[in-house]
């Protein structure tokens, strides 16, 4: 059963990955793009942590790409509101 709903958040992860990396198609804003590959790590991770077994959310192997997606989402609201100055 924890396979299965890791598996549905991978792809809410992904979809979300997707409706982001359409907005970044359409304006070539680097903040969409960045949104898109946090989503797009997030999603890898869940698949990750499903497919490995006994593998847990708390070891760094899989802390460590979660760590790099928020960080990627923290750049993009901090590129983003720079550039209004």
């Amino acid at each position: 059963m924890e396979d299965v709903l890791a598996g549905a958040i991978a792809a809410g992860w992904l979809v979300a990955g997707l409706y982001f990396f359409r907005f970044w198609r359409r304006t070539r804003d680097r903040f969409f793009l960045l949104f898109a590959i946090s989503f797009w790590i997030e999603s890898a991770d869940r698949v990750a942590l499903a497919l490995v077994p006994f593998a847990s959310e708390n070891e760094p192997l899989f802390y460590v790409p979660r760590l790099m997606a928020y960080g990627l989402i923290l750049l993009a609201i901090w590129r983003k509101n720079r550039e209004r100055r």
